[in-house]
């Protein structure tokens, strides 16, 4: 299946999905909201505590999904008007192909929670990578872990086309090179915990950061409905960072984490750990030229033309400055 068939049917199947949901959640005058299952953040304790309702006014219905894909398919449909930590590949896959999204803050970087593994019957390293040529790999394309891959290949001289690259989502894919199906799976979270019980990864975070490989996920929006609601965007986004700094404060952990770890549908030291991997820019960090200030513009850019180069999208924008909001953000800082 072609990148372009794989997102096409994404936005099909999601809206099936999702539409009855939405439908329901805008009679009430409430929101769809998408987050991930497996991903857990501090978000979710303010989920779980109803503290968006509280803020916003209004009922929100929250949906899970498995990729940002499908976020930006669901968004697209009017089923969603809000993704909780989309990954920015995605999303510049959307803005490239002319979808109307803003980024509207950082939700989380983490470079060591997303990655490929390698099977472990294969042996093979980051000094043997040359030897993936060939193999069969599951991806799920138009995502952060796509990303990755793609310029972890390049950088260990691996021709992809030369490679089975199967379109999979994480859960998938970590059950495929378990069973010995695929050779190398890439993904994140709890899926990349399970899938390296079989494997290995070839780079860790720090050595990807170094090749210039950021990973990190966004809150993002339809341009309209943020244009529409910026003050609704706004105390969402103040929830979040409030949530976020009672995370900072270890004296609340032990509080969060529990909560957290059911709404991700985790056990504790399974949240736990990938908590640790995360970080959850502050606002005022976000605000800066590191992130939204000027570098993730830059970096989407980055993004857009190695998907060309790869044959995934047709085509990048001139800029990607349009593609986000600082409006509600700044909004809420002053809340």
């Amino acid at each position: 299946m072609t990148f372009k068939k794989a997102l096409l049917g994404a936005a099909s199947g999601v809206a099936l999905l999702t539409g009855a949901q939405a439908a329901m959640a805008d009679g009430h005058g409430g929101i769809t909201v998408a987050y991930f299952l497996e991903w857990p953040m501090p978000f979710q304790y303010a989920k779980a505590e109803g503290m968006y309702e509280e803020a916003l006014g209004v009922d929100i219905n929250w949906v899970s999904f498995e990729s940002g894909v499908k976020m930006s398919a669901a968004m697209a449909s009017g089923d969603v008007q809000l993704s909780v930590s989309q990954g920015l590949p995605p999303f510049v896959v959307a803005t490239s192909a002319g979808q109307d999204l803003q980024i509207l803050d950082v939700a989380v970087s983490y470079a060591d929670n997303d990655n490929c593994v390698v099977a472990e019957a294969l042996e093979i390293d980051k000094d043997s990578a040359g030897e993936l040529a060939g193999k069969k790999v599951a991806v799920p394309l138009g995502t952060a872990a796509h990303y990755g891959f793609l310029k972890q290949m390049a950088h260990f001289g691996v021709d992809v086309s030369s490679m089975d690259v199967v379109d999979m989502d994480p859960p998938d894919g970590a059950a495929a090179i378990s069973q010995g199906a695929v050779d190398m799976f890439c993904g994140w979270g709890g899926s990349l915990a399970r899938a390296k019980e079989h494997g290995n990864v070839l780079l860790t975070g720090a050595e990807k950061t170094e090749l210039g490989i950021l990973v990190f996920d966004v809150t993002s929006g339809p341009a309209a409905w943020v244009a529409e609601n910026s003050d609704m965007a706004a105390k969402f986004l103040k929830v979040t960072a409030d949530a976020n700094a009672m995370w900072a404060d270890e004296a609340n952990q032990a509080k969060m984490l529990p909560i957290i770890a059911k709404d991700a549908g985790m056990d504790e030291d399974a949240a736990a750990s990938n908590l640790a991997s995360f970080t959850f820019p502050g606002v005022d960090d976000q605000l800066s030229g590191k992130w939204l200030g000027g570098n993730a513009q830059t970096f989407m850019k980055g993004v857009a033309d190695v998907f060309v180069e790869a044959g995934s999208i047709d085509g990048a924008l001139d800029s990607y400055a349009d593609a986000v909001n600082t409006g509600p953000l700044e909004a809420a800082k002053g809340m």
